[in-house]
């Protein structure tokens, strides 16, 4: 709910009969539903496709704003980066599945060589890169996925950090 109101709220048009403080809890109660079962590898595949149209045009209303909110949606796209890596947090294999795995893979695995070029890639990201705000809120959760782990990193996230 914290990142729909801080970082999405803001940069929606009104929609002409719907009450958008309504909708809200009614969709998170409709994603919380036990009987609607998703794994994290099906949420994860084709990133690609799914950041660059439903994250990356809220973060661009947001950074146009006096005080952007970008810190969950940096926060989406370090873990996005950190998945791409092909390895999880006990070495394991991550079997990525998007459209364009080689090249997200390619330039996720320049880290920590290179902690930005993930973000460097101008046909997914655009000018993300040339955005200090942004750039900041995504190189703190990605070097927390990497120092601490994918559950700590999102109790910081959450305010709740041990």
């Amino acid at each position: 709910m914290r990142r729909m109101n801080t970082d999405a709220t803001p940069t929606l048009k009104p929609v002409p009969g719907l009450d958008i403080e309504k909708y809200k809890p009614q969709l998170i109660e409709r994603f919380s539903n036990p009987g609607i079962r998703d794994t994290v590898a099906r949420l994860c595949a084709e990133s690609s496709d799914r950041i660059s149209k439903w994250l990356l045009p809220v973060v661009r209303d947001q950074l146009a704003m006096p005080e952007p909110h970008v810190r969950f949606a940096a926060a989406i796209v370090a873990s996005w980066a950190r998945y791409a890596e092909g390895v999880d947090e006990q070495g394991g294999p991550i079997d990525v599945v998007d459209r364009l795995k080689e090249r997200v893979m390619a330039a996720a695995q320049r880290y920590p060589n290179d902690k930005h070029a993930f973000l460097r890639d101008k046909e997914l990201f655009g000018d993300l890169i040339d955005q200090p705000v942004f750039v900041e809120a995504y190189d703190r959760v990605l070097s927390s996925l990497h120092e601490v782990g994918a559950r700590e990193t999102l109790r910081m996230l959450l305010g709740h950090a041990s």
